[in-house]
Order: structure tokens, then sequence, then C-alpha cells
């Protein structure tokens, strides 16, 4: 689109006949001098960053990752559990990878250890069913 044209030590842009470009010079070659600062002060922030990240998000979500492990270790039969799909059923078969859910009368589902969510009080089911008993 515009043709740049290089002519010794000055630039001309062909498209752009209004504007003019000013001389590029070089430098002698010595570098920019920078600031001088103390190395250990320039990471205080990184290392800053890292620990607020550990503290915020890494450790509060390993620390909920164990106590859900624990939770599925621990599921037994007989135990009321909502699902992260949101069934609520009663455990009636414990395996090593899945689990039976009780979810209706004679409606028996499998599914996996790991989607347990929660582990609900006795008599959940009993309340949002209506059952009296």
């Amino acid at each position: 689109m515009f043709k740049t044209l290089f002519c010794g030590k000055k630039l001309y842009g062909l498209g752009l006949m209004g504007l003019s470009i000013s001389d590029a010079w070089a430098t002698d070659g010595a570098p920019a001098a920078g600031p001088a600062g103390d190395p250990l002060a320039s990471m205080i922030l990184p290392i800053g960053l890292i620990i607020l990240f550990y503290f915020f998000l890494i450790r509060p979500q390993s620390k909920r990752h164990k106590q859900h492990k624990a939770m599925v270790s621990a599921l037994q039969k007989g135990e009321e559990v909502v699902t992260t799909g949101g069934l609520l059923g009663k455990i009636t078969q414990v395996g090593e990878n899945f689990i039976t859910l009780e979810i209706s009368r004679d409606v028996k589902v499998q599914v996996q250890k790991n989607s347990v969510q929660a582990v609900m009080p006795k008599g959940t089911i009993k309340e949002q069913s209506g059952d009296k008993e």
C-alpha cells in the first residue's frame, strides 16, 4: 500500500506526500543507562504475588479437594447424598468406583463416587417427598 524509499540517511514515504519523516540517527553503540537498582528489591513483587496466589487460591483448593476425597472414601450404604447433577438419593450399594443410588421406589441409578457433592442429613428424602409415616 505504502512504499518506502531509503536513500542514504533519510527515509521517504512515497504514499504520504504531505507528511515528513524525521531523520533517524544511530547512537554511538553505547547501551542506554537504566536504573541501577537492587535486584532483590525488583524480585519482591513477583515473590509477593506467588505467596498471595498460594494462600488465596492453591491452598484452599487443595483443602477442599482433600475434604471431598475423604468424604467420598467414607461413603456407606444407607446414606442420603446429592450428586453434582442434582440427584438426591439413598445409597443402596457401594463399589470401588461407582455407587448405586435409589432416587425413587424401584428406581436405581449407578453414578461415580466422585460425582457425590454432599452427604445430606438422615430424613432429607422423606422431607422432600412429603411422605409422613
